[in-house]
């Protein structure tokens, strides 16, 4: 072989051999620019797989394995998530609720999976049917009686009532967490307690005194029959005196006498002068009457007479003498 021959074959090998390391270093540099981890892939029916991968992104990763998602399922972490270092892809149905364990809180403390599953724990419903009371009510009805005082008197007892609720009640844990009202019957209707107000009256008994024909009584006395005087005839005195002159005429009558034996105790009988019929007099107390009518009243308990009669009406309901808007009989 000729010298120039053999130096151009090994220019050649140099060159070859050169090439070949220029590649080596390369995989070599790329190899070390690439990072490649090892992922393990959980499919739905629990087969692993490990694959290694310079990818970071879910999506690509599956991608590059070839594995396609059904419409039903999903991934652990999701489709769009980054893969982090340690960490698995799991292909689960959509359904699927993964149950992650907590690792340390602020304080320290780590949360065990059994705590965890209390929130996750099945929920019971049950019907449940109580009896419950129903409260009576107390109702007040005032008498017709308008006085300072008043008693109380019960005319009818109260008495509780009773239904029955049924309720749907939902548990977690043995715990309550939602109650709610399907019905209610009433199995008892409760009695109302009634309650009458009786009022009284609170003015002291009729202080009076008699003598020579003539009556004397307490300054309060006194303007309460001039009250009952103005309130039966206050139009004039000689209208006022006929009122005044039937009680005392009563007073002193034997057939009048189981009412009192004084004017202002005629006045008080049940069903005979206003006073125990209306209370319209008792605007009339305190003085608030003519002149004439305390002239009247004076007289009257002094022994003055206008007529001897012991009864009267308004006029025109019965015929008897005409004194001052009323007939006397």
């Amino acid at each position: 072989m000729k010298k120039e021959e053999k130096a151009s074959i090994s220019i050649m090998k140099i060159i070859c051999i050169s090439i070949i390391l220029l590649l080596i270093s390369g995989i070599g540099v790329l190899a070390v620019n690439t990072k490649l981890d090892d992922v393990t892939i959980t499919l739905q029916n629990g087969y692993e797989m490990t694959v290694l991968t310079s990818k970071t992104k879910v999506s690509e990763i599956l991608e590059e394995n070839n594995i396609i998602l059904e419409e039903n399922q999903k991934t652990i972490p999701g489709l769009d998530s980054e893969i982090k270092e340690g960490q698995n892809i799991k292909i689960a149905d959509k359904s699927y609720n993964e149950v992650q364990i907590a690792n340390v809180s602020e304080q320290g403390t780590e949360a065990t999976l059994d705590e965890l599953l209390k929130n996750y724990a099945p929920i019971t419903e049950k019907i449940v049917v109580e009896q419950v009371t129903i409260p009576y009510e107390t109702i007040t009805k005032n008498s017709t009686t308008t006085t300072e005082k008043t008693t109380n008197k019960v005319i009818q007892q109260g008495q509780d009532g009773l239904k029955e609720i049924t309720y749907k009640i939902k548990y977690q844990n043995d715990v309550e967490i939602e109650k709610t009202v399907i019905s209610e019957v009433t199995i008892k209707e409760p009695v109302n307690k009634i309650v009458q107000v009786q009022k009284v009256t609170s003015r002291s008994s009729t202080v009076v005194s008699y003598s020579g024909g003539k009556w004397q009584y307490s300054a309060s006395d006194f303007d309460l029959l001039c009250a009952i005087t103005a309130q039966e005839c206050s139009s004039s005195y000689t209208g006022a005196l006929a009122v005044i002159t039937t009680a005392c005429n009563r007073a002193q009558s034997t057939k009048w006498r189981k009412n009192g034996t004084d004017p202002l105790s005629q006045y008080k009988a049940p069903g005979q002068f206003c006073y125990s019929i209306d209370s319209h007099w008792k605007k009339r107390l305190n003085g608030n009457y003519s002149s004439v009518v305390v002239q009247a009243v004076t007289d009257a308990l002094n022994g003055v007479r206008n007529h001897n009669y012991l009864s009267f009406r308004a006029a025109g309901t019965h015929s008897g003498q005409l004194i001052g808007g009323n007939v006397y009989f």
